[in-house]
């Protein structure tokens, strides 16, 4: 059986110019739903582990809706289904960014949680006794050591975020995979483009996995 591979150098590289048309919505996409999901997270998580229970269930429910289904179904639902509540359109963008956000606020909840969770009682003990209240032990005490212990999986969620954008482009935002695809459609270079799209999501993710190395090495982390 002999296979005919042909790999067009020139054509993927001329793909690049149109591909990155779309780097800018994928970069808001991502940065923007990350930013909002760790407030999200924030407030979330610390609900999550909040000796009141009216606090702590919708907590715990809106972690495991979000936990529990894919963010393709999250972005199709927010997209199509809640305008018929809404009784309007939404923007794909703010769709694309409200699903990562919501998406990556749930993981990030958990991860709040088992960091400050992580933190050992003699810490908030040592601070109460040296005349803090319980809000300033959390700032200045738990909070900066909860945070430090995040960084890492914070990290990994923002990379799984980043790679999520590729599947919105079902709703028609003009991110690297839409722009890849209206672009096969013309010129019929699947190889080539898709190569090149996964070339794009490569070097974001590396580059934020150096930044996160790089404050290890400075000590920022752990």
């Amino acid at each position: 059986m002999e296979l005919n591979f042909q790999f067009d150098w020139h054509a993927a590289i001329a793909s690049l110019p149109y591909l990155l048309k779309g780097l800018p919505y994928t970069l808001l996409i991502s940065f923007g739903g990350l930013a909002i999901g760790f407030v999200v997270g924030i407030v979330f998580g610390l609900m999550r582990i909040s000796p009141t229970r009216w606090l702590r269930i919708p907590a715990v429910v809106y972690i495991e809706v979000f936990r529990g289904t894919p963010v393709l179904v999250q972005v199709l639902f927010i997209f199509y289904g809640l305008p018929t509540l809404l009784g309007g359109p939404i923007n794909a963008l703010t769709a694309g960014i409200a699903a990562i956000a919501l998406n990556a606020g749930a993981y990030i909840s958990e991860i709040v949680r088992g960091g400050v969770q992580s933190i050992e009682r003699g810490q908030r003990e040592a601070g109460l006794s040296l005349g803090l209240s319980g809000t300033q032990t959390f700032q200045y005490i738990v909070w900066p050591q909860a945070l430090r212990r995040m960084i890492p999986a914070l990290g990994n969620q923002g990379i799984v975020s980043i790679k999520d954008t590729s599947l919105f482009s079902v709703i028609g935002v003009g991110e690297l995979v839409r722009q890849g695809q209206v672009y096969i459609a013309n010129t019929f270079t699947a190889l080539e483009v898709y190569f090149m799209i996964a070339l794009l999501y490569l070097a974001i993710t590396l580059s934020l996995s150096m930044a996160l190395n790089l404050l290890e090495r400075k000590g920022v982390v752990g």
